[in-house]
């Protein structure tokens, strides 16, 4: 079956505008929904709504229809994605990775694995996080960290991608995980490493765009929040994301470059938090605040 999207080229300003709108519409529907910058000196964005084929009959009347009233003007545009595995391609042949007690691994190198490892295996795949780009291993450093030295009773993982940060906690404490993402294929993905990894219960997979999913609700307020995003929809949700956070909990952020962390830090110190310790990565950084 082939996958689409539906997408809207517009400004940064407009473009969050659209996502939000398209989020309301869509809810929690297993459409994954984002926005992408295409052109930073003009300020050209893409806002996009993912498919599959079979269901853009129903997906692009509703699509046009949110955007009717503030965006008539800005035309709804096609695309087949094409059905190549990209992430796979580009990262065969990786080698094992340590952080903290961990070490992730794909299953080639599954005799790499000593006896005190923490080892999690993950293939290159459908999803991001293998382990070997600095936000992953920063976050994997720092949950090992933040595990020891305060008291875990559930955690989440918010836009899990391969599930390797929800199944790092998993391994090392045998308390709840919430591990959610916009993309359905990575909910898939993260499950079946989770059954991989012998965490099979215990973490609880969803497709969920943003904060609009019940089970925030459901198995909230948390005493660990990851969120290996990007800095600008991070500075954005830092409100929602604090508010299901449970007292004196912690929360573990990455996917910011190192020349973003000022901003992300001051948007999480306004919204209550303080900034604990920072871990730098290969041009990247991971932030654990409280």
């Amino acid at each position: 079956m082939s996958e689409i999207r539906f997408f809207v080229s517009a400004t940064e300003q407009q473009t969050n505008r659209i996502l939000d709108l398209m989020s309301f519409e869509f809810g929690e529907e297993d459409f994954a929904i984002a926005t992408t910058e295409v052109d930073e000196k003009n300020d050209v964005w893409e806002a996009s709504i993912y498919l599959m084929i079979e269901d853009e009959g129903d997906v692009l009347p509703r699509v046009q229809s949110a955007l009717s009233e503030e965006f008539a003007d800005l035309p709804v545009q096609r695309e087949v994605i094409p059905d190549i595995d990209w992430i796979a391609k580009s990262l065969e042949g990786l080698t094992p990775v340590r952080a903290g007690r961990f070490l992730v691994h794909g299953s080639h190198d599954r005799d790499k694995v000593q006896v005190n490892d923490l080892a999690i295996e993950i293939d290159a795949g459908q999803a991001f996080g293998t382990g070997h780009h600095g936000t992953t291993a920063g976050c994997l450093e720092m949950i090992d960290s933040v595990v020891r030295s305060r008291k875990i009773r559930n955690a989440l993982d918010l836009g899990t991608g391969s599930g390797v940060l929800a199944i790092a906690v998993r391994k090392l404490l045998p308390v709840p995980v919430l591990a959610t993402d916009i993309d359905p294929i990575a909910v898939r993905v993260a499950a079946e490493n989770g059954i991989r990894n012998g965490v099979p219960n215990g973490i609880e997979f969803r497709t969920a765009p943003g904060f609009h999913s019940t089970a925030f609700s459901k198995y909230g307020p948390f005493d660990l929040i990851i969120a290996n995003i990007l800095a600008r929809p991070l500075m954005k949700m830092a409100p929602q994301l604090v508010n299901h956070l449970a007292p004196g909990g912690s929360v573990i952020l990455s996917g910011i470059l190192a020349s973003q962390r000022w901003k992300v830090i001051a948007a999480y110190n306004g919204a209550g938090l303080k900034h604990v310790r920072t871990i730098w990565r290969n041009g990247w950084v991971t932030i654990h605040l409280q």
